[in-house]
């Protein structure tokens, strides 16, 4: 037990697998020497008319893997780079003029650096180095704020907005406000109040940060419902009727199995029909409400005579264009026929195409409630 809990805690000292393929990693890895390369030669371009011995910093390496390598990462973006990097140098270089012990100014223009950012709302990893290689360079002029620090930042910032762009990456990741969607599980306010309580700096956006929770439950429903097949949900062995039953009789099952509707066979199990009471209360004038339950009285009542005015029978009155599935077929197939269809129940068919079950809404939400319900 020991060594489980000692090999846990190394685990959690491992690197997790990269999800990201060898074309996106090239991707990073081309934009990254790109964009630094212009960076530094228009920097050493730029460092002779300035009389600068200083033109390229080495954060900005830094700040290359962030912009060409995650460039949807919130500390990616723009002002996080420039703004970053630049007030990171300001607070570095006041640091290296105000403190002499360069152990105890780099410490405290780290922190803050990183107080500074999170005010201006532009926090960027390399930017504590910039504050650092400030102080360790000594460098005393606050002109090298804005030369390299702003002019390198600015520079691969551009650098990266052209790349990632042409690469199909959107890069400035501006965050897109998309309205709720109307079945959706959780709201806006819903992510706004986790991540209050989360309180700590994530390194996603929040858009897409609810796009993949989004997407993940969509995958989670598409697996578990996927795996379903109509025989799995089915009531079996379904009540029936043929197209000879007197509606008497067709009532008296629906009201004492307490179902909805009930498919019509023939004498080989074939479905060649569906009645349901809808269809019986279609056969009664109901333009006038009083007296229905008379009306319905007088037309399940079989007639005595010979000749009849009215339907005695349910092949009389049911629905002869029925939609029916096959006992193999996916669950995830119904969707639509119970969501948009109008489809309230649907006969389930073998191989043979003969009635095996029965498959109504109530069984349709209770396979939806299992596939999106807690594991």
């Amino acid at each position: 037990m020991r060594f489980d809990a000692l090999w846990t805690h190394a685990r959690a000292w491992l690197p997790a697998r990269s999800n990201v393929d060898a074309r996106e990693r090239l991707r990073a890895v081309g934009g990254a020497g790109l964009g630094l390369l212009v960076a530094a030669l228009l920097s050493h371009w730029l460092a002779s008319p300035l009389h600068a011995s200083v033109w390229l910093i080495a954060p900005l390496g830094a700040s290359a893997v962030l912009v060409f390598a995650v460039p949807a990462s919130p500390l990616a973006q723009p002002w996080s780079v420039i703004g970053g990097n630049t007030l990171s140098a300001v607070v570095g270089i006041a640091a290296a003029n105000w403190i002499p012990d360069p152990a105890l100014a780099g410490a405290v223009a780290v922190a803050g650096a990183i107080g500074l950012m999170f005010s201006a709302r532009c926090l960027h990893p390399p930017g504590g180095a910039a504050a650092l290689l400030a102080v360790l360079t000594h460098t005393t002029h606050f002109s090298s704020a804005l030369f390299p620090f702003f002019t390198n930042s600015l520079l691969l910032v551009l650098a990266g907005v052209a790349y990632n762009t042409l690469t199909g990456r959107r890069y400035p990741h501006v965050q897109v406000a998309r309205p709720p969607a109307a079945d959706a599980r959780f709201s806006q306010a819903d992510i706004d109040a986790v991540l209050a309580r989360y309180n700590q700096v994530l390194d996603i956006s929040r858009d897409d940060l609810e796009s993949l929770i989004q997407q993940t439950e969509l995958e989670s429903y598409k697996r578990r419902l996927g795996t379903l097949h109509c025989a799995d949900i089915m009531s079996a062995t379904p009540v029936s009727v043929e197209f000879g039953t007197p509606l008497q009789e067709a009532w008296a099952l629906m009201h004492e199995r307490r179902i909805k509707a009930l498919p019509v066979t023939d004498r080989t199990r074939r479905v060649v029909g569906i009645v349901t009471q809808a269809d019986f209360f279609r056969q009664l004038d109901l333009q006038h409400h009083e007296g229905i339950a008379g009306k319905l009285r007088d037309l399940i009542r079989a007639t005595r005579t010979v000749m009849s005015n009215k339907p005695e029978v349910v092949g009389q009155i049911m629905t002869r264009q029925v939609r029916v599935a096959s006992a193999d077929r996916p669950v995830v197939d119904l969707v639509p026929l119970f969501s948009e269809g109008g489809h309230h129940h649907i006969p389930i068919i073998d191989e043979e195409k003969r009635l095996t079950g029965m498959i109504t809404q109530s069984d349709f939400v209770r396979a939806l409630y299992r596939a999106v319900g807690p594991a």
